[in-house]
């Protein structure tokens, strides 16, 4: 029985795999890049961002994590509560 790393490697071999696991590693990089901004524009702090949210700092820790690895994608909620808590408002542009 072939193993998770198995699948993955035979699924990258495919035409347009690579490049939309690529392409979309690019979007999740850009969307951390434009959280970390704007946390460390309002001069936040990790546990900062959580009270504001009503979490936990190991909570905001994932989520900054999870953008930066590709592992896990927020909800739109999340971005909407970590983006309230740096004093932004949350825009989405389907250009």
């Amino acid at each position: 029985m072939p193993t998770h790393d198995d699948v993955v490697t035979k699924l990258m071999q495919r035409p347009g795999v690579r490049q939309e696991v690529e392409r979309i590693e690019r979007q999740e990089g850009a969307l951390l890049d434009i959280l970390l901004k704007a946390r460390l524009e309002a001069g936040l702090s990790q546990a900062q961002v959580a009270e504001r949210m009503g979490t936990q700092a190991p909570a905001v820790a994932r989520l900054e994590r999870a953008l930066a690895t590709g592992k896990h994608s927020p909800s739109l909620t999340t971005l909407r509560k970590y983006a309230q808590a740096c004093g932004k408002r949350l825009s989405i542009d389907l250009s």
